[in-house]
């Protein structure tokens, strides 16, 4: 629905504004994301999450958007990737696109079938934490790849298992665990098992009851130490601000306005990142905090209408949304971060 021109605007949502005067190294990069679905991971239509970041100066920015424009015949507010890719000369303007941003930005590329693998075994293999999912948790990332491969040879098997998963962790409105729904979960699992892997066996097999159980219990009474467990974009912009950082530098974030972003939730992933890990384990001193402080610095949000950056960011990250191949020859190849969440 379009929007009417000089009607008032909602307040902004979400963010975590740094407190006082930042000191030492920072950097201050926009970011948008692509792909969202809200709680619905499984929606075929949009089997990828994209969030995409730059470090361009809003002159910058602006002059990129407007070169952008002038060979565009829509005029609305902002120049979406469905246009650009459908534009007369989408091609050259995407190549030119590319070479602008050379150096100067990142996408995070998220399957979200495949994220939902991590979040089984980030929930009911180890401790929940704020930190899972990340390049911070790597250690994790084995077990979630066996899952995946063994349930992409079973294809029904697989995407009823995952829709149960996605069922369970779903709480909000729940004052209990729905047993109905629990036992969805585990007869799911052992409908995948038969003629897997030993390794995804070994998986599946240690999904108990009463660890299952224990967890979907901290869901359902709003325990916030537990992250929100379907939502990909707090884990992409916890390794987006690690790839940024680099261990040496904090980093600000001007974000779209997005409802998951809010205070409480920022604060903890700020901590979790300060930490390094939030679970103990050695990250091999590449991310995390630097002398206790935080990589992220703080978010701001923005209306991306008012935001040359952060319509930059939103245009690479549906670009990479839309591209039918990511390989080694893609010419967004090398923007994407090593660390996404993509199928290995």
């Amino acid at each position: 629905m379009g929007r009417v021109a000089g009607a008032s605007r909602p307040p902004l949502q979400g963010g975590l504004p740094p407190v006082g005067d930042l000191a030492g190294a920072v950097v201050e990069i926009a970011c948008d994301e692509s792909g969202f679905s809200g709680s619905n991971l499984l929606d075929p239509a949009t089997p990828v999450f994209t969030h995409a970041s730059t470090d361009l100066s809003l002159t910058e920015a602006t002059e990129l958007v407007d070169a952008l424009r002038s060979d565009s015949r829509w005029s609305l507010d902002e120049l979406k990737s469905g246009q650009l890719l459908r534009g007369r000369h989408a091609d050259e303007a995407l190549v030119w696109l590319l070479s602008r941003l050379e150096g100067r930005a990142h996408v995070e590329v998220v399957d979200k079938e495949y994220f939902l693998a991590t979040r089984v075994v980030d929930l009911f293999l180890s401790e929940p934490s704020w930190a899972a999912g990340t390049r911070l948790t790597a250690h994790q990332r084995p077990a979630a790849i066996a899952l995946h491969r063994c349930g992409r040879s079973r294809a029904p098997e697989w995407l009823a298992f995952l829709a149960a998963f996605v069922d369970l962790v779903r709480t909000k409105r729940r004052h209990h665990v729905d047993r109905r729904v629990l036992e969805t979960f585990f007869q799911a699992r052992d409908a995948l098992a038969p003629g897997v892997d030993p390794e995804a066996r070994a998986v599946l097999a240690a999904l108990t009851r009463t660890r299952v159980r224990g967890v979907v219990t901290r869901l359902v009474h709003d325990d916030r130490t537990i992250p929100p467990p379907l939502e990909p974009l707090l884990t992409a912009l916890a390794d987006t601000v690690l790839t940024w950082s680099d261990g040496r530098r904090q980093v600000l974030v001007v974000h779209d306005e997005q409802s998951a972003l809010t205070a409480d939730r920022l604060r903890r992933l700020q901590q979790a990142l300060s930490d390094g890990t939030d679970d103990g384990t050695d990250d091999g001193g590449h991310g995390g905090g630097h002398g206790g402080v935080s990589p992220l610095a703080g978010l701001v949000t923005v209306d991306s209408r008012d935001d040359a950056r952060v319509q930059v960011a939103d245009l690479l990250a549906g670009v990479a949304r839309r591209w039918p191949d990511l390989g080694v020859d893609s010419p967004l190849r090398p923007f994407l971060s090593p660390t996404s969440l993509r199928v290995p």
